[in-house]
C-alpha cells in the first residue's frame, strides 16, 4: 500500500524528490493505522534549500527520510502514538499558531535532541 505520492516528498526549492524506502514504508504503516489521510507539508529538502542552507550541517529531510505532517490536537496525538510503535527516532512538534505539524524522521545519524517543539 501506498497513501503517498513521489510529488508530495518533492523539495519546495529545487523539485527534486528523494525518499527513504524504508522511512516511506513507515510512514504508510502510520497512515494505516491511524485510519486518516497525511498532508505532507514538507519532505525532501536539497542542501540549497533555504531552510537547511541556514544549518551549520544539513537536517534530517535532506536525507530523505523526514517529513512534516500537518495536523493539530488529537490526530498530532494519534500520529506521535502511531510513530513510536512504527520505530520513528525522532519526533518535532509544533502545536501553535496556524501552521501545526508534526515533524517524524528515522534519520538515526542526526544529533540530540530525540524529541523537540518548535
Amino acid at each position: 500500500m501506498n497513501y503517498f505520492s513521489n510529488e508530495e516528498f518533492a523539495c519546495s526549492h529545487c523539485g527534486v524528490v528523494k525518499i527513504d524506502e524504508e522511512f516511506l514504508k513507515t510512514l504508510n504503516a502510520i497512515r494505516h493505522e491511524v485510519g486518516f489521510p497525511f498532508v505532507v507539508t514538507s519532505g525532501y529538502r536539497c542542501p540549497e534549500h533555504p531552510i537547511e542552507a541556514r544549518k551549520e550541517k544539513p537536517g534530517a529531510h535532506s536525507t530523505g527520510a523526514a517529513a512534516d505532517i500537518a495536523c493539530d490536537s488529537e490526530k498530532a496525538f494519534l500520529i506521535v502514538e502511531a510513530a513510536l510503535r512504527h520505530g520513528v527516532t525522532r519526533l518535532g512538534i509544533n502545536q501553535s499558531g496556524s501552521a501545526r505539524f508534526v515533524h517524524l524522521d528515522t534519520a538515526n545519524d542526526m544529533p540530540s535532541p530525540r524529541m523537540w517543539s518548535y
